[in-house]
């Protein structure tokens, strides 16, 4: 196959941030009254905040803006710290850069804190570009993301490139964009999810992964 540019996910593609984002989705929700536990909140992981505050707990329109910010609430001091890469996710990126694949970060979450979370755990370094959302939780679709690297990133052929994910967004947002997918099983999106929204490989472990962007 061959390709010049990988497009990376980073909640539960890179990173596990369970911890912090289900307790920040808590922290939100119990100031409209809806206790929950941490452990159930999975569904925040990945998708726009607004859309899962909406579709899942019947938030309206005009209480979204407070929600996000109770969200950040908690995830701005602390949650954000609240998160690990993945085990070997280091060294696939190291061997990817080092096969010629440029690598380029495209996630629907606020750029200021993707960057962060790249900086801490020294990711950073094996990216060309680091493209997020804006703050504005209306405006964080992940299509907009990956137009967004693709053109910054200089891909002109999309032939040669490859989103790759773990949820339904990534697949959507790369589909829209002319891009396939590799659909990651380690993080939040079932294979059942990834496989109806589209995407063109599945990729069970960071040795799957390698051999599919590297073949």
């Amino acid at each position: 196959m061959g390709i010049d540019y990988a497009l990376f996910d980073l909640d539960g593609t890179l990173t596990d941030p369970k911890v912090g984002i289900t307790r920040s989705a808590a922290h939100a929700l119990r100031y409209f009254g809806i206790e929950a536990d941490p452990e159930t909140l999975t569904c925040f992981i990945g998708p726009p905040l607004n859309e899962t505050f909406s579709e899942r707990f019947g938030l309206t329109e005009a209480q979204l803006p407070t929600a996000v910010s109770k969200f950040r609430e908690y995830f701005e001091p602390r949650g954000w710290l609240e998160n690990v890469p993945y085990p070997g996710i280091e060294a696939t990126l190291s061997r990817l850069q080092g096969a010629g694949i440029r690598l380029i970060l495209a996630t629907s979450k606020p750029e200021a804190f993707a960057r962060r979370i790249m900086e801490r755990f020294d990711l950073a370094r094996y990216f060309t570009l680091l493209c997020g959302a804006p703050m504005d939780e209306k405006k964080a679709f992940k299509a907009a993301v990956v137009e967004r690297a693709l053109r910054e990133g200089g891909v002109t052929d999309k032939s040669r490139a490859l989103m790759v994910g773990d949820r339904r967004h990534d697949v959507e947002g790369a589909r829209q964009n002319g891009l396939s997918t590799v659909g990651v099983l380690w993080g939040y999106g079932t294979k059942e999810e990834l496989e109806t929204a589209g995407a063109k490989y599945l990729a069970a472990s960071l040795p799957e992964l390698e051999d599919i962007l590297l073949r």
